[in-house]
């Protein structure tokens, strides 16, 4: 039975740790996440591609270390100095853009006596960083890596947004998607809305030869 599930969700979906499903590519993150009382120097980074399961390991581990959640993009307008002691999640660090400063000024915060947990897409080296204390301290980061979902996460992610939407398939038309499919938990999530929409505009049930035709005009990411 599929009990947990791995991957970045809107925020109406359950990103806790039993929803969390467990595969070979996200199974050394998820024990890092869960080992995170020992991280060197009270830190760790995330990386792997868009919607490998970052913000839902995020979410796992701000329910275990009642931490702050917080894009990069926000940390501009953040009150750095509240956070002192507290457990923080940076979102997208990757997209820091001109907030290196407030960064830098938080890792010092809460390395210091609270614990930080950041997410990006790529390691520090390709962000573009200018502040060479930044570039030091974010190179010095432990890095745990998410990597593209096999075909037992892809197929757990499509049994979960069918069901999600309400929507009953056969059997046999999971494995036939994830043959043929981008190989990311984004492109399911796009594949599963445009054929529950086009079910819906034709008023027929998702077969194989619906989900064909979709597939031959779909891009995914």
């Amino acid at each position: 039975m599929i009990r947990q599930l791995a991957f970045d969700l809107p925020g109406t979906e359950a990103m806790t740790r039993e929803h969390f499903f467990v595969a070979s590519s996200n199974a050394l993150a998820l024990q890092a996440v869960e080992g995170w009382a020992t991280w060197p120097g009270r830190k760790l980074l995330l990386v792997g591609p868009e919607g490998a399961g970052k913000t839902h390991l995020a979410h796992v581990w701000a329910a275990l270390a009642d931490a702050v959640i917080l894009p990069a993009t926000a940390l501009a307008e953040t009150g750095i100095a509240d956070l002192s002691g507290r457990a923080v999640v940076v979102e997208n660090a990757d997209r820091i853009g001109p907030a290196e400063t407030q960064l830098f000024h938080l890792h010092n915060l809460v390395t210091a006596s609270g614990a930080l947990l950041l997410t990006a897409r790529t390691p520090p080296r390709d962000w573009g960083l200018r502040l060479p204390d930044l570039v030091s301290r974010m190179q010095a980061t432990p890095i745990a890596r998410l990597e593209a979902p096999d075909d037992a996460l892809l197929s757990a992610v499509l049994v979960k947004l069918f069901a999600d939407r309400q929507v009953a398939v056969p059997a046999n038309l999971i494995p036939y998607l994830v043959g043929r499919m981008p190989r990311s938990i984004g492109s399911a999530r796009a594949l599963v809305a445009a054929l529950d929409a086009q079910a819906l505009a034709l008023g027929r049930p998702i077969t194989r030869a619906l989900a064909g035709a979709v597939l031959d005009s779909f891009g995914g990411e």
